[in-house]
């Protein structure tokens, strides 16, 4: 088969090969012994290692890749947490401007907390819908803004996400007409690239507007507003992934560049307050809002995770009692089931209310209290799917925005790896070889998509109603199941409140539960100091 003269140097190169394949078990023996001795005999931390020597060390690799392969081999698709394969598989065909029709019905389990949307037999013509009007925030400033989407990219900070992933978002924010939200890490080049338009998260370490001892800086407040796309501040009070601590950045993701747009040291861990260090009741929280909107002259607003719900009540007093102009013009409520970001377990479990009660609880005391036209509500926490964010909107939020939605969107794959700077798809790491993957001019466009094609069908879901834009969904328009089977309308779950009813009526935290939340709480009778009301 071989020419005569090549046979020989192909015998030498067999020989060599083998011979090579022989060392290499060898080493593998002795490393593998080395390795069943030191396990055996030596090491004394791991229980699994000493009693199964060499053997056990499998165990780290299979749950290593587990993390990885479970999605795809071995869990259901409405299986998964935080996001299941079919929500996510929702996300990339919508990313990727492919067709979401499905066949052979629904794969959705009937449980309790499932929304069943009420479709009329008189929807709405494609001829007769209309497009969703934009909303303006902060109509008290010098410059307010006319936001144009309902859904829009939550606050995600340059540090958390990388260099492309910034990028990608902005650039894709530009092309859906939607805002972006900085995260607390400040304002950097990356976020300015695409040209959208931007809202500032003023964290609990004010980074990026601090000056030496972590304090605001006027002068750097009036820097950032400088910015012609940047359009509305947010003072972050908490948020879900970490309702009751600050923010968490491991230390290996604090490049120099990085603490140079937050103003601190690089190569450390940047841990924020657990809050906002001047603000300790309603007037302190209201002059805060008051400063920085005199400096920017634009809309400022707040962010946080619902738990304790008296000092809310105190808060919209306190914006009679020095006039209307004095409100935060817009609050976005975090759900409290955790974020994007690193944080304990134990708070993004067990500490926080879910969306699913807090949003009405919240759009239920802005009404009572007669600020509905004042403060604009932005719902946040789990809203990818189009049923997710017509919900929201049904409930009463103004705007929704979403991050892990847009993580999504730009190619992740829940691979849970983001306190790790390792991401597999470069979303959250700074490292340059797995950033390489990520290519923002495609990723820009995938974001746009996302943000269309959600919207398109959240407008399906409107029209399917009976009514001919989102905004003109009710409470009334959609069920909840129940633990025992049975559906019950979302306004006799949360009856709506009659404007200003508080303040005619006094304070909702001075009555029984039963009378305040009425259907809401399900009617469980307990005091308002066991249920957080201050």
């Amino acid at each position: 088969m071989f020419p005569e003269k090549l046979q020989p140097l192909l015998g030498g190169m067999l020989a060599w090969l083998a011979l090579a394949f022989l060392v290499l078990v060898l080493l593998l023996v002795l490393v593998g012994l080395a390795l069943w001795v030191q396990d055996r005999f030596f090491q004394k931390q791991h229980a699994i290692r000493r009693n199964f020597p060499l053997v056990g060390r499998f165990r780290y690799f299979f749950e290593h890749m587990g993390e990885f392969f479970r999605q795809y081999f071995f869990a259901m698709d409405r299986e998964e947490l935080p996001f299941n394969r079919a929500q996510r598989g929702w996300v990339y065909r919508a990313a990727k401007n492919l067709s979401n029709t499905s066949a052979f019905g629904s794969t959705k389990q009937i449980g309790a907390g499932r929304v069943i949307f009420m479709n009329c037999p008189y929807p709405t013509l494609e001829k007769n819908a209309a497009k969703t009007l934009p909303i303006m925030v902060g109509p008290h400033c010098e410059q307010p803004y006319v936001a144009k989407s309902i859904f829009n990219i939550s606050g995600m900070s340059f540090g958390a996400l990388s260099r492309p992933a910034v990028q990608a978002l902005s650039r894709g924010a530009a092309i859906a007409n939607c805002w972006m939200n900085t995260g607390e890490g400040g304002l950097s080049q990356y976020h300015l690239d695409g040209g959208c338009d931007i809202v500032f998260q003023i964290g609990t370490a004010r980074y990026g507007v601090r000056d030496a001892e972590g304090n605001l800086d006027d002068d750097k407040l009036r820097a950032v507003a400088a910015h012609q796309q940047v359009k509305m501040f947010e003072i972050k009070l908490s948020q879900g992934a970490k309702p009751g601590k600050g923010g968490i950045l491991p230390a290996g993701k604090v490049t120099e560049e990085i603490a140079a747009i937050r103003g601190i040291p690089a190569g450390k861990a940047s841990i924020s307050p657990n809050g906002q260090p001047d603000v300790h009741d309603a007037d302190s929280l209201l002059d805060l809002i008051e400063r920085v909107r005199e400096v920017t002259g634009k809309p400022t607003g707040i962010k946080l995770v619902l738990g304790a719900w008296g000092w809310l009540e105190d808060l919209f007093l306190a914006v009679h009692e020095r006039g209307l102009e004095s409100a935060p013009d817009f609050i976005t409520i975090d759900s409290g089931d955790g974020g994007t970001g690193a944080a304990p377990m134990s708070l993004m479990d067990d500490v926080g209310l879910y969306l699913a009660e807090s949003l009405p609880m919240l759009v239920d005391l802005r009404d009572g209290y007669g600020l509905a036209d004042r403060i604009r509500i932005i719902a946040s926490g789990k809203l990818i799917n189009p049923s997710m964010v017509a919900w929201a909107i049904a409930v009463g939020a103004d705007f929704c925005v979403s991050a892990r939605g847009y993580m999504f969107a730009l190619g992740c794959i829940q691979a849970l790896q983001c306190n790790r700077n390792t991401c597999p798809t470069g979303v959250t790491t700074h490292n340059p070889r797995l950033q390489r993957g990520l290519v923002p001019e495609d990723k820009a466009q995938r974001v746009a998509h996302f943000h269309d094609n959600l919207v398109k069908e959240v407008e399906t879901i409107a029209h399917s109603c009976g009514v001919t834009e989102p905004r003109q969904l009710k409470r009334y328009h959609a069920r909840m199941l129940s633990s025992n089977g049975e559906s019950i309308p979302l306004d006799y779950l949360w009856p709506g409140v009659e404007a200003g009813y508080h303040l005619q009526h006094g304070r909702p935290s001075a009555q029984p539960v039963t009378v305040r939340w009425q259907a809401g709480m399900r009617n469980i009778a307990v005091s308002p100091a066991s249920k957080g009301s201050e």
